[in-house]
């Protein structure tokens, strides 16, 4: 597979600098004979003033900033169209600069604010309740097209009048992000970088469809990381028909990476489970994933299955199914919620991502 970054750096002359680290950085400024603390300067215009244009730089010099307007590209995530929930979640369509499009959401809890941001153009793993796999598989997004998304929400959110920015980010949009580890990771890193974002591990939520080796790679991660796992159905013969990831990863070989991640971390993970009326919403199967999961401690996340349109066959577990479900969680002691539903009236909810697939 090609690598996006480094095609765009050959057709538009630059180098990304979005995706650049901030030892990339430093290393950038000493080969220009520039010194070091150059780099704090430029990562903080970026990552905490939200500044773009080189020339607004004040503190840099002024043959410095035509040098870097000359050379580094900042292929800024251009937003589409936003939308705003009656719960006041946000969706935004961005368009990256080869005309590929994706989607993220900003989810307001009230005292805090998470943002969901994408990984990957479109989805190769094609999970039957989920409208972004719908759409194929586009390509991987550069690490500073997956931080662009999460920078100009957060800028937006400034701009509008807020006292603080985004506090959490889940990387649960559009795409698998252990498909796209190795550009997800430096993301993460230069998100947590204390001369970048400085957004503390604890706030940072990677989930995945059971991704074997990126979970075993998440559990050496030197960031600790929050895991949540997209679960959905506790035997191989139901998760296979739901996920076909289940094929290459089976339930035996993800629950034993959760297992390394649990003993290795120590950290508490999060299982994803939507209801879906008929499919996977038996009470049985509450015993089935206890059975599966023992040990592990997990706390499970039940949702109310989003609806998307080119599903219009599956439907919502109804209520009493629902309470049935957590009666048996809860005779079991599995410590669970039913996840509150946020931005489904603008197909911003869990699932239902699907923008417009451009890609050239």
């Amino acid at each position: 597979m090609r690598d996006h970054g480094m095609e765009l750096e050959r057709k538009r002359g630059g180098e990304d600098a979005l995706s650049l680290s901030y030892e990339e950085w430093r290393e950038r400024m000493e080969a220009w004979g520039e010194p070091r603390f150059r780099a704090d300067q430029i990562c903080n215009w970026m990552h905490v003033r939200k500044v773009f244009d080189y020339h607004e730089m004040s503190n840099l010099s002024k043959s410095l900033r035509e040098r870097l307007s000359g050379s580094m590209l900042m292929p800024l995530p251009v937003l589409i169209r936003e939308q705003k929930s009656k719960d006041g979640t946000r969706k935004y369509l961005w368009q990256m600069a080869d005309g590929a499009r994706v989607e993220s959401v900003l989810l307001n809890h009230g005292g805090h604010t998470t943002a969901c941001v994408s990984s990957q153009v479109g989805c190769p793993l094609s999970c039957v309740f989920c409208a972004t796999g719908t759409l194929g598989f586009g390509r991987n997004l550069t690490p500073g097209e997956i931080l662009g998304q999460f920078l100009m929400m957060e800028r937006r959110r400034l701009d509008g009048g807020a006292e603080q920015g985004i506090n959490n980010i889940v990387f649960m949009g559009m795409g698998e992000p252990l498909l796209n580890a190795g550009n997800v990771f430096k993301g993460i890193r230069m998100l947590n970088h204390p001369k970048m974002r400085n957004l503390g591990a604890r706030h940072i939520t990677i989930s995945t469809a059971g991704v074997v080796p990126g979970i075993l790679d998440l559990a050496d991660f030197e960031v600790p990381l929050r895991l949540s796992v997209s679960l959905h159905a506790p035997n191989d013969g139901l998760r296979t028909k739901l996920m076909p990831i289940n094929r290459q990863y089976s339930l035996s070989r993800l629950v034993e990476a959760l297992r390394v991640y649990r003993n290795r971390t120590g950290e508490r993970i999060t299982i994803e489970y939507a209801l879906i009326d008929g499919l996977n919403d038996d009470p049985q199967l509450a015993y089935e994933m206890a059975a599966l999961l023992d040990g592990l401690e997990p706390y499970i996340n039940l949702i109310p299955f989003n609806p998307i349109p080119m599903k219009p066959e599956l439907r919502r577990s109804p209520e009493a199914k629902v309470k049935a479900f957590c009666a048996a969680l809860a005779e079991l002691r599995i410590e669970f919620e039913v996840r509150r539903e946020r931005g489904a009236d603008i197909m911003a909810a869990c699932g239902q991502l699907a923008g417009t697939l451009r890609c050239t």
